[in-house]
């Protein structure tokens, strides 16, 4: 029987890695599902924020990838229309599948090229993009296009992949109450990390956040809730990866870490590669990340399955972390509850935090032995 094919249009893809939980949500996807299906993959030959190409993949032309999977990685030039229709009258695809919503290159312009190619289905993943948290960053352009949008029938027989419930309410206030909407949630990296130890001493704690320096993941909040801490005994580490994706922004935390006393230490260590992200998570004892909103969050995926706890919010889908001892999930508008985590993880001796990071690899087990994940997309592809 033949597979089908299906054409995906991304901004980035592998090798990057910049982008975050995107690229890997689509790494993953493809990863488990290439021996089902044929992927052809369209995306810029750029990581997140770069403007030197990849020096291990060629341009503007298919790339094979690995068994089941080519990639198209186009330079500016090719990311136009001609080229988009070009490809997807040589490919023929089944399906069409868009990640995201406000990206003209590779949202909007692959869904006027392919209603014209009129695949079986057409596939919009807005991989949180509709979340009120997300809104409220340039949140008049992305209200003005989404009620334009509304207006032109813009995603008028389109199939809308949510990864949760709340996503798929949030489809449906930004879309509209008639989309259409298939729920499929992100697939996990395909191995568990091998489990490794780390020495806890009451007294000493070590954070680690893996996200961009942005309003979004909220990383002044988090280094407020450490300034604001009561004098202790003892000594935290707080250790920062990731793009600075706004200055002003950065700036802001920079001013809280100088006021930072002295047994309380921030440093920023640029990005992490993809690959190293869960060796750096279990060098350090819990992943610290009170992001405003994740439609899934890889990284804490990550960190659990690295057998590490988690101070996250509760506007993550991953909840209920503090009676499975894996982490605590909290609300935004109290920091108490926060310094009052900080304070405890900082206070656990090695025999209570080592449970912790039994019961952080036992909920990443429990979601990457799910056996239903693969049929969702079973379905969303049908």
């Amino acid at each position: 029987m033949q597979k089908k094919k299906i054409l995906i249009f991304i901004d980035w893809f592998l090798p990057g890695y910049k982008a975050g939980g995107p690229v890997r949500s689509m790494a993953n996807m493809v990863e488990y599902l290439k021996e089902e299906y044929d992927f052809y993959i369209i995306t810029r030959h750029t990581d997140y924020t770069e403007t030197i190409p990849y020096t291990t993949v060629k341009s503007n032309c298919w790339e094979n990838y690995s068994e089941g999977v080519n990639v198209f990685y186009t330079d500016v030039q090719h990311r136009n229309k001609a080229t988009f229709k070009s490809l997807l009258d040589e490919v023929k695809p089944d399906v069409v599948y868009i990640n995201g919503i406000y990206s003209w290159k590779f949202s909007i312009l692959p869904l006027f090229v392919a209603r014209k190619a009129k695949p079986d289905k057409v596939i919009v993943a807005t991989r949180g993009m509709l979340a009120q948290s997300a809104i409220h960053v340039k949140g008049g352009k992305k209200k003005l296009f989404l009620k334009l949008a509304q207006l032109a029938g813009l995603y008028k027989k389109v199939v809308f992949h949510a990864t949760n419930g709340k996503e798929e309410q949030d489809i449906y206030t930004g879309i509209g109450k008639g989309a259409q909407v298939t729920i499929a949630d992100n697939l996990p990296k395909k191995n568990l990390p091998e489990q490794k130890t780390i020495e806890k001493r009451r007294g000493e704690l070590k954070l680690v956040s893996l996200a961009r320096i942005a309003p979004e993941k909220n990383t002044l909040f988090a280094l407020k809730c450490l300034a604001e801490l009561e004098p202790f005994e003892g000594s935290i580490s707080f250790d920062l990866y990731g793009q600075i994706y706004n200055k002003d922004y950065w700036q802001q935390c920079q001013a809280i870490i100088r006021q930072l006393p002295t047994n309380i230490s921030v440093n920023y260590k640029g990005t992490v590669d993809a690959e190293e992200v869960g060796a750096t998570i279990q060098g350090c004892h819990a992943l610290y990340m009170p992001t405003r909103g994740e439609n899934f969050g890889h990284v804490i995926l990550e960190s659990l399955s690295a057998g590490r706890p988690v101070l996250i919010s509760d506007q993550t889908p991953w909840r209920g972390l503090e009676k499975e001892k894996c982490g605590f999930d909290l609300d935004l508008n109290n920091n108490t509850d926060y310094k009052s985590a900080l304070i405890f993880l900082m206070e656990m001796e090695q025999e209570e935090f080592d449970k912790w990071c039994e019961g952080a690899g036992k909920r990443a087990e429990g979601f990457v032995n799910d056996d239903s994940l693969l049929e969702q997309y079973r379905q969303l592809f049908y």
